[in-house]
């Protein structure tokens, strides 16, 4: 976002960065984590879904108190009424709201400093099939000619090396971020 409006940034490291709206990153990332923690894919897929539908709730209400109902009628018997609230609290916060409805591909297509995309291929957070193809279509359509866009195998959204990139294995994981993410940047950055 600061370097689409100030020309004076050098370059930009993005890491895990999303190419579309937050709606559409947290439903797939509700899809892929039930699925690498043992969910059917039918019911997956559901509850990647039904996320949807509760962000389009989200979306399209700006009055508080109906968001809150709307939000209660949606969760009603599906979880507790503790993670219900957890629930309206989160959803309703301003930056959630913000995030749900918010495309980065606007700013990337105004980017023309040199650009490094990271992902891992197994990140199930900020999935690399989602993000990745839209944010290389942004950069291009900027002009952007000094962009590097690499899936790196095998690591997860915190750059750890994975087993299934749920977030569930996240504190099982010793090595704190991979040295082959910090060597990509490093060597990235000496050449600008």
């Amino acid at each position: 976002m600061i370097a689409a409006r100030n020309h004076d940034v050098a370059f930009i490291v993005m890491m895990a960065g999303t190419g579309v709206p937050g709606d559409q990153v947290m439903a797939e990332q509700t899809r892929l984590i039930a699925k690498a923690n043992g969910m059917p894919l039918d019911q997956a897929a559901t509850a990647g879904a039904q996320q949807m539908e509760l962000l389009q709730i989200v979306k399209h209400e700006s009055n508080e108190a109906e968001l809150d109902k709307k939000i209660k009628e949606k969760l009603a018997g599906k979880v507790p009424d503790v993670q219900i609230d957890a629930a309206i609290k989160q959803l309703g916060s301003p930056w959630m709201r913000y995030f749900i409805t918010y495309d980065p591909a606007a700013s990337l297509r105004k980017v023309t400093c040199p650009v490094l995309v990271l992902n891992g291929g197994k990140d199930l957070q900020v999935p690399p099939m989602q993000s990745l193809p839209p944010i290389r279509a942004a950069l291009k359509a900027a002009g952007n000619e000094h962009a590097e866009i690499d899936e790196l195998p095998g690591l997860n959204h915190l750059f750890q090396t994975a087993k299934t990139g749920s977030p569930a294995e996240y504190s099982q994981i010793e090595e704190t971020m991979s040295p082959v993410v910090l060597e990509k940047i490093a060597g990235w950055i000496g050449k600008q």
